[in-house]
């Protein structure tokens, strides 16, 4: 190994004394770069190298050509360049190459390599990384379209791009990016030979015998693509991001339009047809003069959105599923969104959107979510029968929904609804119990603070009973928190001492009753001495935060400092995995007086 290191380190000293003669260099600042050189090179040639030595390597020569181009700079010397930067560069994509041939599945790393590529003026070496990488990878369309991307746009190379997009096909026959990235750059290619011809033209070169193909200066190559995506993928969303690609492209209208009546013609089942026929109204300019005034400018755009609507409500006639109605209550939404100084049209987006939500809901076809912004905007605007009413019929068409539940049950209660109460008993009928544990703190808060401490108290204790744990535990400590608040200590102390037994318990049930007994004129160390022994039963092997606070009470004014040992002996042996390491660094701590 030593002697691959020396002899590597004797292939730099040519490049560096060139350095060092052009004055970009000092001599101290050359035996630094060896001596860097020489470790880094010791650290990447070892048998078991890691990547990050590889990559301590590659940034180090990047480094120091960025150090070069300053100083070149800055001395005002452009000269010598291939026998200077040269070799550092060709020094770094062997490191890449033997970095990647390592770690093949680093895509990380390949595009780093990619990217010092562009960046270095070394674009002949980004095909054969690309090359490497796909041959490795061709799972992987992303890299496909970047490979076929970087052969248009750096190698200025339409037919190498080609030929990646048609074997990048082959692996992926119906991936829809790939047709659309593929559709996109024909264009390009196509809008390149149109900008060469009429350049050529305008020069009044003549091109003798070369001609530019009618065809391929029409768009041809691209509607082929179309026409071969079309009949693998028969997906309307595939063509109307193609559309949307050709709609870039002046020169391609006749294509847009034969895309367009093929969207219309063939795929009028499907919903994305219809969002993007209605969308489309809106890109449609004012006629006429631009007009100046604010109120106008609002009055020309209320316009444009009643003519998208109306495509939207042929399309809800046509296909009236949830997909179709969402798209519309989608758009309607985004809009009503939209600031305006107008209050009028911020009226009629607030009344079009109602409209539209009752009317996606007497079909059963409005989405769960859609049920939110709609009670939202009912409750915002005022209107108080019509969210309860709202409410309700949210709950009957998602009845086995928790978060339409917990919404409706909530507007109900800030709108001081008499059917709460019934509701929340209807809702536990139906949602799944794993799923009820938001109802029932949400049936606790009101209780707390609309009925009657008897009444809240048999919730409580309904709630102890459920079968699901997190509800039971959740109760518990609520319990104890609400019975400390209404009837003090006695009442806290009897529940606690009712439920102590009763498994699942929780580490904050106890916690909050060893706060409850602190909070007192007088607390009794016996009692909290309990209460953390009842704790550490049932969570003693796991929690050494337990033990840690316990053996704090007894260093406290009540407690007695020489139970600590005790406590200690009993934790070590007690604990179990991790927690036996994490306790005894953080009792060290506690001995020192840092934790």
């Amino acid at each position: 190994m030593a002697e691959l290191v020396q002899q590597r380190i004797e292939d730099r000293l040519p490049g560096l004394e060139q350095l060092e003669r052009v004055g970009l260099f000092t001599q101290k600042e050359i035996k630094c770069i060896i001596k860097r050189a020489t470790a880094l090179e010791y650290k990447v040639q070892r048998l078991v190298a890691s990547k990050e030595a590889f990559l301590a390597f590659i940034q180090y020569e990047v480094n120091v050509l960025e150090l070069i181009k300053k100083r070149r700079v800055h001395i005002h010397y452009s000269s010598k360049r291939e026998e200077i930067e040269f070799p550092i560069i060709q020094r770094i994509n062997s490191v890449f190459r033997r970095a990647t041939s390592k770690w093949k599945d680093d895509i990380p790393l390949w595009l780093s390599h990619v990217a010092f590529c562009k960046k270095w003026g070394t674009k002949s070496q980004i095909s054969k990384v690309f090359s490497s990488v796909l041959a490795i990878h061709p799972d992987k369309p992303a890299l496909w379209i970047m490979a076929a991307k970087s052969e248009l746009e750096d190698k200025n190379s339409s037919e190498s791009a080609r030929q990646l997009f048609l074997r990048a096909l082959r692996f992926h026959p119906n991936n829809k990016k790939i047709y659309q990235e593929y559709f996109r750059m024909e264009l390009l290619h196509c809008e390149k030979l149109r900008k060469q011809k009429m350049d050529l033209e305008k020069a009044e070169i003549d091109l003798g015998e070369y001609e530019f193909s009618p065809e391929i200066l029409s768009g041809k190559l691209a509607e082929i693509v179309y026409k071969n995506a079309t009949q693998k993928i028969n997906d309307a969303e595939l063509v109307i991001s193609l559309l949307k690609v050709a709609a870039c492209f002046d020169f391609a209208k006749e294509l847009h339009d034969n895309i367009l009546q093929n969207l219309q013609s063939n795929f009028a089942e499907h919903s994305a047809t219809w969002d993007f026929l209605a969308r489309r109204e809106l890109e449609v300019a004012a006629v006429g003069e631009e007009l100046p005034s604010e109120k106008g400018r609002a009055s020309d755009l209320d316009r444009r959105e009643r003519r998208c609507c109306q495509v939207y409500e042929e399309g809800v006639k046509a296909l009236s599923t949830e997909p179709m109605w969402s798209c519309y209550v989608a758009f309607c939404v985004e809009r009503q969104k939209k600031k305006t100084k107008i209050s009028e049209l911020k009226e009629m987006r607030k009344a079009r959107l109602l409209d539209v939500l009752q009317r996606a809901h007497d079909t059963s076809m409005l989405k769960e979510d859609y049920y939110k912004t709609w009670l939202q905007l009912l409750f915002s605007s005022g209107d108080t029968e019509a969210a309860a009413s709202v409410a309700i019929a949210a709950t009957q068409r998602y009845s086995c929904s928790v978060p339409v539940w917990s919404l409706s049950l909530q507007i109900l209660i800030q709108l001081g609804s008499k059917d709460v109460s019934p509701l929340f008993q209807e809702s536990f009928k139906h949602v799944d119990a794993k799923e009820s544990l938001p109802i029932w703190q949400l049936y606790v808060q009101w209780s707390t603070t609309t009925q009657q401490a008897q009444e809240t108290e048999a919730i409580f204790k309904r709630g102890l009973m459920s079968a699901v744990p997190t509800v039971a535990m959740e109760m518990k400590e609520s319990y104890l928190d609400w019975s400390y608040s209404t009837g003090g200590y006695k009442k806290a102390r009897k529940v606690f001492t009712s439920l102590q037994e009763c498994r699942p318990l929780s580490k904050r049930f106890f916690t909050t009753m060893i706060q409850i007994e602190k909070q007192q004129e007088k607390p009794k160390i016996s009692k909290l001495r309990d209460y953390y022994e009842r704790a550490l039963q049932e969570f003693g092997s796991s929690d050494e935060e337990l033990w840690l606070e316990y053996i704090k009470e007894e260093q406290g004014e009540l407690g007695q400092p020489e139970n600590c040992g005790k406590i200690h002996w009993r934790a070590m042996k007690f604990l179990e995995g991790e927690s036996v390491e994490n306790f005894t660094s953080k009792y060290t701590l506690l001995q020192t007086g840092h934790y």
